[in-house]
């Protein structure tokens, strides 16, 4: 009996290993394009993460940088957003590898809260 507990708790204990082994870490510079209304944008975030914590910057319109705000990061998926203007800008979407797929759009303050769409981002560093 005390032999099967134990080779249950070593079972448990690799499966939770396992799980934490496959959850993301987006720790990086992370780049990609999208349709703006004067053409083509280059977004570039600098992410760092921390557990589920997600914080760093996003280049801004001029280059400056928006500070990540509510950033978390469970397993495939990610979640911030930044202000700009008085807005906030929310990206959510699923990360898969070297690459992010996020939806964005404006939460207050912006034109009825739609936003610019999706963009993928690829790991540059």
């Amino acid at each position: 009996m005390l032999k099967r507990q134990t080779l249950m708790r070593v079972a448990i204990l690799a499966c939770a290993a396992a799980a934490a082994a496959w959850a993301a870490d987006v720790t990086g510079k992370w780049s990609g394009e999208m349709n703006g209304p004067n053409g083509s944008i280059t977004l570039t975030a600098n992410f760092k993460q921390d557990g589920t914590k997600l914080t760093g910057t996003m280049d801004g319109p001029g280059g400056e940088p928006m500070q990540i705000q509510d950033g978390k990061v469970e397993g495939g998926k990610i979640v911030f957003a930044v202000a700009f203007n008085d807005m906030k800008i929310v990206h959510e979407g699923t990360i898969n590898g070297d690459t992010i797929s996020l939806q964005i759009k404006f939460d207050g303050g912006g034109p009825g809260g739609d936003g610019p769409g999706p963009i993928t981002l690829k790991c540059v560093q």
